[in-house]
């Protein structure tokens, strides 16, 4: 695995250099435009759709609602900068990755980051006003392209590994079978109607693309949640529940009650960078809820690789009922030498008949037996992740060696404490 959630420290690349006047106007303004980022971003992306309501296809309108978009995108904004103006910031290569793969998923083209440009840097002069003079003006436009174009460069790049023509970026799979898991989450076989069944590793997602009623097309990404198999591909997906006035999931809404065996649907290349390696080294998974996908892909495929691995899960969710892919988990501990697993239910943990006794709450790392030097993968709610992360930091896991996957934007990348 790789894409840690906390990066070690070194000098930016050569040819990520602002000119010398910019850097010292990025200097002094970076502060304020950080300060006021949200609010730019809010202001963009209404003027953005209003001009090219096209673009709605391509961007989370839930992810809009919230506002988890805007954050996350004024975050990567600043903190690309502040990697451009100063050589002890942390090395922004890893979330520039992490971007590109998700951008790939999405079927983002270049051409579209001009008028991502475009009202982005307008935004940045109606919230700023008269502090945006023309040197301001130019030096965050020139910020702008540095990121942009680093960003296209490493897509294309994926696009072109991917055998994938960017400007025809989804392929046409049949839903072969469908299972369900709980209640509320459920698992899709799908195979590529061309019968080309993509590479990919083990910890990637695809996105899946519906058109739905009002007219507007919208993806969503799903782990894929099998390991590689080489006629098919497995995702599980969660039907989204809206809490707290926020709005059900349209995607995970529309699947759970359209997407049945014959069933077309448009899907990604898949992306994704944090994977399983091919070393030797102890693995410990992390999850929490429908965050049991990957750990699920990664299951099986060392199950079938490298049964004699060395493998801790620790997983929590609100019940065992609830606990989705729950018993192909448990034939793949049983069938590896070295793998251990234990549960957390917030009810019915003393009943639950899991194989070994799940511990009521929520989950607590502080006195679970760890490998040494293994290698962490996180899967779940951002708070969830947080606290785990912290807790096994204090039993002297290296940070580096904890990595973390996120269900949409990425508000974590810039600060992951």
């Amino acid at each position: 695995m790789r894409a840690s959630a906390h990066q070690s420290l070194r000098k930016r690349p050569p040819l990520m250099r602002l000119s010398p006047g910019s850097e010292a106007t990025i200097a002094q303004t970076a502060g304020v435009v950080a300060e006021h980022a949200e609010e730019i971003t809010k202001v963009f992306y209404p003027d953005m759709f209003e001009v090219h309501p096209e673009l709605l296809n391509v961007f989370n309108r839930a992810n809009q609602a919230i506002g988890e978009q805007p954050k996350a995108l004024a975050a990567s904004v600043v903190a690309f900068a502040v990697h451009l103006i100063d050589p002890d910031a942390p090395d922004f290569t890893p979330v520039l990755q992490r971007i590109a793969h998700k951008h790939v998923s999405l079927g983002i083209k270049a051409r579209e980051y001009l008028i991502v440009g475009r009202y982005l840097l307008g935004a940045v002069k109606k919230v700023l006003g008269d502090a945006v003079t023309p040197e301001v003006a130019a030096a965050w436009d020139e910020v702008y392209w540095l990121f942009a174009t680093a960003l296209i460069a490493e897509e294309a790049r994926l696009y072109a590994e991917g055998g994938v023509d960017p400007e025809q970026p989804w392929r046409e799979y049949r839903v072969v079978e469908r299972f369900e898991e709980s209640d509320e989450v459920f698992s899709l076989l799908l195979a590529p109607v061309d019968g080309q069944v993509p590479s990919h590793r083990t910890g990637q997602y695809v996105a899946i693309a519906v058109d739905l009623p009002d007219g507007f097309r919208q993806p969503r990404q799903y782990t894929i949640s099998s390991g590689p198999r080489g006629d098919s591909l497995r995702v599980t997906i969660k039907r989204v529940r809206g809490v707290d006035g926020n709005p059900d999931g349209q995607v995970s809404g529309w699947l759970h009650e359209h997407a049945q065996p014959g069933t077309i649907l448009d899907v990604s290349l898949p992306a994704g960078d944090v994977v399983l390696d091919d070393s030797d080294s102890p693995v410990v998974l992390v999850s929490a809820g429908i965050g049991i996908t990957p750990v699920a892909a990664i299951m099986e495929d060392l199950s079938r690789r490298q049964p004699d691995r060395t493998v801790r899960l620790f997983h929590a969710d609100k019940s065992h009922a609830d606990h989705a892919l729950y018993d192909g988990l448990r034939r793949q501990v049983l069938a590896m030498s070295d793998a251990r697993a234990q549960n957390w239910y917030e009810k019915g943990a003393e009943t639950a008949p899991t194989l070994y006794p799940a511990r009521a709450g929520f989950m607590n790392l502080s006195d679970v037996q760890l490998p040494e030097k293994a290698q962490v993968f996180m899967c779940g709610p951002l708070p969830f992740m947080q606290s785990a992360r912290r807790s096994l930091i204090e039993q002297g896991v290296p940070s580096d060696n904890i990595h973390y996957e996120v269900f949409g934007p990425d508000l974590w990348a810039q600060q992951p404490e």
